[in-house]
């Protein structure tokens, strides 16, 4: 069975589901929303200030061109100098307006979008007629537009330098997440003796505790299972070679046919749960030699009969164990057999084998679990005990071999026994 492998490094950065990048995404979107409120803030303060500034001094003006204004009537005739005030129709219209109903002076702020058009405006009445001051504000409008041109600039670099370090500071943490990610895909693999072995007390540490007690207590939990594998097969020997042995002395009839052949198959599974028991106890060693592969696939398919269409590219020799290569082979053409539908198809290229079927295919739990003991196939497929490719795939494994269980289309169940590379040689 494949496992998937985890992502590479590169596509790990640049996935945009990563944790990383929704991290900076919403330290981003919070830096900028900050900087934006700040930014609003200042730019509103100090807008109003500087209108109640510009107010004040064009209140104070207008009052003392008035006085001004009075001081220059009083004077004899023919004197002149000079006066600020705009008189009549020079009045902004918005000025007329305003003092339409006050009854005091008034302020206008104009301005349209250029510089040179900033002003504020204060108009009274004198004697009737409405009189004002424009005191000039360009200055002041270019020292807030560069205000808030450096804000925009303070908020760019602070962006820039917010984000880095916030990815960072998420890749501090995903390097933990990953690390306990690493310790549950090899504890999925198989490696029982995987822990992360965190000390910390924080929230991951928390979590990485919770994997490596959830380890311990899986690999305990898989051991009293395997010891009672061991233990049934090894006390079901004994009388099972007896039942067998008093099978053969029956006189033959229909029922001690019968008897013979669940003896029979009550034997075989006694063999499969010792061979099962052994492979878990992680000691077999596999006797690696020469062997011509198509002489061993035909030896096998001949033994176990049935309809069985076999190709072979060339003349294959592989450096492997014959006994178990010929277990995980005769697994494979007896599942195919029982649980598919004829023709049963074995092909040889070089170190691999394929043998496929025309049946139902493989349960979609199998191809996404793997082989389980005991677990039967979907009931179209037939019944059984499910320890025929449990063994072939630990075999394999004792072999270095990858065993890849998959369906094909339109039907059919399909098992590839790939060799090590190394054992290969294509043959004359």
């Amino acid at each position: 069975m494949t496992v998937p492998h985890p992502p590479s490094r590169l596509r790990r950065l640049t996935d945009p589901r990563s944790l990383r990048w929704q991290v900076a995404a919403g330290v981003t979107v919070a830096a900028f929303l900050m900087a934006l409120g700040i930014g609003v803030l200042v730019h509103r303060t100090t807008e109003s200030r500087s209108l109640a500034l510009a107010r004040a001094d064009a209140l104070h003006q207008l009052d003392e061109e008035e006085d001004a204004q009075a001081e220059r009537d009083r004077q004899p005739d023919g004197a002149d100098s000079e006066s600020g005030l705009v008189v009549g129709d020079k009045v902004p219209d918005e000025v007329h307006r305003r003092l339409g109903g006050a009854a005091g002076p008034v302020t206008w702020y104009e301005v349209r979008g250029t510089a040179d058009q900033a002003a504020m405006w204060a108009g009274t009445r004198i004697d009737g007629t409405v009189v004002a001051v424009r005191h000039d504000m360009i200055s002041d409008l270019l020292n807030r537009r560069a205000l808030d041109r450096h804000m925009r600039y303070a908020a760019l670099a602070t962006l820039a330098v917010v984000v880095p370090l916030s990815a960072l500071a998420a890749e501090l943490v995903l390097r933990r997440l990953r690390r306990i990610a690493g310790t549950a895909h090899r504890i999925r693999e198989g490696d029982l003796d995987a822990r992360t072995r965190t000390r910390r007390r924080d929230e991951i540490g928390q979590i990485s505790s919770a994997v490596d007690h959830m380890a311990d207590v899986l690999q305990e939990r898989l051991h009293s299972e395997q010891r009672f594998t061991a233990d049934v097969a090894h006390e079901l020997r004994t009388p099972v070679a007896g039942l067998v042995t008093a099978a053969s002395l029956l006189p033959e009839s229909e029922a001690t046919d019968l008897v013979r052949d669940r003896v029979r198959v009550l034997h075989g599974l006694v063999d499969d749960l010792l061979e099962v028991s052994r492979l878990d106890a992680g000691t077999e060693r596999a006797d690696i030699q020469p062997l011509p592969l198509a002489d061993l696939v035909r030896e096998c398919v001949a033994r176990t009969g049935g309809d069985v269409r076999l190709t072979v590219v060339g003349r294959p020799v592989v450096r492997t164990d014959p006994r178990r290569l010929d277990r995980i082979l005769t697994n494979l053409l007896l599942n195919a057999q029982r649980h598919g539908e004829p023709p049963v198809e074995v092909e040889v290229r070089g170190a691999t084998l394929a043998v496929r079927d025309h049946g139902p295919g493989f349960p979609p739990d199998l191809l996404a679990h793997g082989p389980q003991r005991f677990r039967t196939a979907t009931p179209e497929r037939g019944r059984g005990h499910g320890l025929g490719l449990t063994i072939a795939q630990a075999q394999a494994e004792v072999l270095g071999a990858r065993l890849t269980l998959t369906n094909t289309a339109p039907r059919g169940a399909r098992a590839v026994l790939e060799l090590p590379a190394s054992s290969a040689n294509p043959g004359p």
